[in-house]
């Protein structure tokens, strides 16, 4: 299954690809950096930040700076990753940023729900944006 996520509410699209890979199928995210996470973009920026800031560097927590690394890691919160079947449902979870040749031309599956057009407002900010705030390099 091979899912677009440009425009994608990240907690919709995240629900929606842990019951999937809970069930068995293997699973591949494009586009992950132009996912959006909806709120005023001063709020998630802070909230982020906040969280980055948080502990030593010698222990953590580590938040990914990579668009793609940072979409896994907020699916990973919605699955039992403690449980053995979490984990093997992690591992059918591929991001990929943009869209790698081996994807090109390939038919996309519809996650329903889940688009910013159900937003009745503008307040969003994109992953990329937030990666960017915390120190990432935007391709």
């Amino acid at each position: 299954m091979i899912i677009d996520a440009k425009d994608l509410i990240v907690g919709r699209l995240g629900t929606f690809v842990a019951k999937q890979a809970l069930l068995g199928e293997k699973i591949d995210i494009i586009n992950s950096e132009l996912a959006v996470i909806t709120g005023k973009k001063e709020m998630v920026l802070a909230k982020y930040k906040q969280k980055a800031d948080r502990g030593v560097p010698a222990k953590g927590p580590h938040y990914r700076r990579q668009a793609d690394r940072f979409l896994k890691r907020l699916i990973r919160n919605m699955l039992p990753f403690k449980q053995e079947r979490g984990k093997t449902a992690f591992k059918n979870i591929m991001c990929w940023r943009g869209v790698p040749p081996e994807f090109e031309g390939k038919e996309t599956t519809k996650v329903p729900g889940a688009s910013i057009e159900k937003v009745p407002h503008f307040r969003y900010v994109k992953i990329k944006d937030i990666v960017k705030h915390l120190g990432g390099k935007v391709e």
